[in-house]
């Protein structure tokens, strides 16, 4: 997984080289483990976005946070160019038996 992400961060570039500047996607939330996908790629888990951050562009992107026996958290969220960081809390609830 730390290689998807790691792939996302380098696709977006470098400020500098032509490419826009990115934005930090920041995320607080639970359970830690769960799998956190943006734009139909993967890129870690819940506790690795919170300690790193993912780049994105500017622009919309679908943020989707999933684990076995929770509802799942999908959301929308706007990147946009000369913001340093967007910050989203995930909170998922458990699936009642």
């Amino acid at each position: 997984m730390k290689s998807l992400a790691f792939l996302l961060l380098v696709a977006c570039g470098a400020p500098g080289n032509g490419a826009k500047a990115t934005t930090s996607l920041r995320m607080t939330g639970s359970p830690a483990d769960a799998r956190v996908v943006v734009d139909d790629q993967i890129v870690g888990t819940l506790d690795m976005v919170q300690a790193r951050g993912v780049a994105m562009p500017p622009g919309n992107h679908r943020v989707t946070v999933e684990r076995e026996g929770f509802f799942p958290f999908d959301t929308i969220v706007e990147a946009k160019e000369g913001d340093k960081f967007v910050h989203l809390e995930a909170k998922l609830v458990p699936i009642p038996d």
